[in-house]
């Protein structure tokens, strides 16, 4: 069986988590600079998509997903394409919209360190040894 690396996965997501809170916060502290454009990094998912992940199956009674079926159910991030307009200096960036972007960061890396710390209680409940 391979190894499972979920702990490399949550830091790769915090990481990028705390790049993207740097983006936002240097969106915020140039926000009355003339010209400037709000900026963000590209979803992790993306990143995942260049990963090569496959799912394993140990048993028959295992359900099998191809990769394709599983990238085609994931929806597709937006991206601020739709921003919410450039002010009359050309600066982009609006700071309702990147404070609601901060909290999803913040929201995001709960629930990275939630799922982190449950694997590691079940890592450690399984390496004790029988009483």
């Amino acid at each position: 069986m391979d190894p499972v690396f979920l702990f490399d996965l949550a830091s790769k997501k915090t990481d990028w988590l705390s790049t993207r809170q740097a983006v936002l916060s240097r969106n915020v502290a140039n926000a009355n600079t003339p010209g400037f454009r709000a900026q963000d990094i590209e979803p992790f998912s993306a990143t995942l998509d260049k990963t090569a992940l496959s799912l394993a199956t140990t048993t028959q009674g295992h359900l099998s997903v191809q990769a394709d079926q599983a990238r085609a159910a994931r929806p597709t991030p937006n991206n601020g394409k739709d921003g919410w307009g450039v002010h009359h200096s050309g600066n982009s960036v609006n700071i309702e919209e990147e404070l609601l972007k901060a909290g999803e960061v913040s929201r995001q890396f709960g629930v990275a360190t939630a799922i982190t710390k449950s694997f590691h209680k079940l890592v450690l409940s399984s390496a004790r040894a029988p009483a």
